[in-house]
């Protein structure tokens, strides 16, 4: 699970970065609003924790943002303003939950298991973005303006790993690893396959967006 923690107390990021990845969840840190709104904006997270009072713009700004831009990702606020008028207030922005500093690293854990459970019970989705072209997971539906297709299982699930890591040199251990699992043995050119039928409705879209071959690296995700 991909973590935004969005925390000008640099202390308190490095801190909870430590505790997040001790327990697997990958973790990206920013120390400014104006920061963390980019990187919200990018949907590829799983679950952002938002401090409210932040250099540049404000935790309300950010997640106002985010959401009048239809970016629907779970957000915990993290502050220390614990008065109910406060909660209300970001829970009414969209917040999913209001965690009080001081916390310890298991009420966290406890309160982002909780919000992940009711994401995941939710019969809505929202997609995935990058570049000019949008990918809703649950219907496996890869879409550019009026085109769609409806992508197979597996080459969904090598989409979806590509788009929460845009820009990004993955290699091929590292992709058969997430997306066939850690001990699947697979025959050498069926990675290749699905490159290859992804290019093919990519092109076919006609989308700016590239899977692209980095000699001797792996593949990036990226715009033409």
């Amino acid at each position: 699970m991909k973590v935004l923690i969005i925390e000008d107390d640099s202390s308190l990021g490095e801190l909870l970065r430590y505790g997040l990845e001790a327990e697997d969840f990958e973790v990206t840190v920013c120390s400014d609003g104006t920061d963390g709104l980019k990187k919200a904006m990018e949907n590829n997270h799983d679950i952002i924790l938002l401090d409210r009072m932040l250099p540049g713009i404000s935790g309300e700004e950010v997640l106002r943002e985010m959401r009048r831009e239809e970016v629907n990702t779970p957000v915990i606020f993290i502050t220390a303003l614990g008065e109910s008028t406060e909660k209300i207030d970001c829970l009414d922005l969209g917040a999913d939950d209001y965690l009080v500093k001081p916390f310890d690293m298991g009420e966290l854990l406890a309160r982002i298991r909780s919000v992940m459970r009711r994401t995941l019970d939710h019969t809505v989705s929202f997609p995935l973005r990058f570049g000019d072209i949008s990918f809703w997971e649950k219907e496996s539906r890869l879409v550019h303006g009026q085109q769609t297709f409806i992508l197979s299982k597996k080459e969904a699930e090598l989409l979806s790993f590509f788009f929460r890591n845009p820009e990004q040199v993955l290699p091929r251990e590292r992709i058969i690893e997430k997306v066939w699992g850690p001990f699947t043995e697979i025959e050498d050119g069926n990675l290749d396959n699905y490159i290859y039928l992804l290019r093919k409705k990519l092109k076919a879209l006609k989308t700016s967006v590239r899977i692209v071959t980095i000699h001797r690296q792996g593949y990036c995700l990226t715009v033409r």
